[in-house]
């Protein structure tokens, strides 16, 4: 039960982030993200998904490594377009 419940936490709070990179990747318009915001969650995104594989916590890992690539391709569009 109880991973199951990271789980679903996991789906809910990484696919939270698709409307914004499918919205920016279309527009291309990245005035409205803070390039501070998503540097620091990037950085904290890849912490948690560090201590993840150390904790061998497959919730963790999984929702961490979606939601890197999602916010990293926020970032790097804000990179390119900020």
């Amino acid at each position: 039960m109880t991973t199951a419940i990271g789980l679903l936490a996991a789906l809910l709070t990484t696919t939270a982030f698709l409307p914004q990179v499918l919205h920016t990747l279309a527009t291309r318009d990245t005035r409205g993200i803070s390039l501070r915001m998503y540097t620091i969650f990037v950085a904290g995104v890849l912490l948690w998904l560090i201590y993840g594989l150390l904790m061998h916590d497959w919730p963790l890992i999984l929702a961490n490594a979606v939601t890197l690539l999602l916010a990293g391709a926020i970032l790097i569009l804000k990179l390119r377009h900020g």
